[in-house]
């Protein structure tokens, strides 16, 4: 499976990198939203405090089969809705993405 994670905090992203090579998955980092566009991919994790992630998160997964997972600081409630309403589905505070993660990165799996 190959998951790509739109991510510029450097921490979040070293974490990712390190949980993708444990459960096995290929990791690519971007780093700014406009780069998702021609990524291809079947799991996305992008940060969603990340300015116009959401709405190129959005537009990335318009081929089937792919899944956005979105993290994003439990505070920032406007980040949440302008999510929403860009049309992703799967959100959860940062502290929850970190539990889960190895769990997303084993094949997808639901959590």
């Amino acid at each position: 499976m190959k998951v790509i994670a739109l991510v510029s905090d450097l921490m979040f992203s070293s974490r990712i990198t390190a949980e993708a090579k444990a459960a096995g998955a290929q990791v690519q980092i971007l780093r700014k939203p406009e780069q998702l566009a021609s990524t291809e991919g079947e799991l996305l994790l992008a940060d969603l405090n990340l300015n116009g992630s959401a709405s190129a998160a959005a537009a990335w997964a318009g081929k089937e089969g792919r899944r956005i997972v979105g993290f994003v600081s439990h505070m920032d409630s406007a980040a949440i809705a302008a999510a929403r309403q860009a049309g992703v589905q799967e959100i959860m505070a940062r502290s929850r993405f970190i539990e889960v993660l190895p769990q997303l990165l084993r094949a997808g799996s639901a959590i």
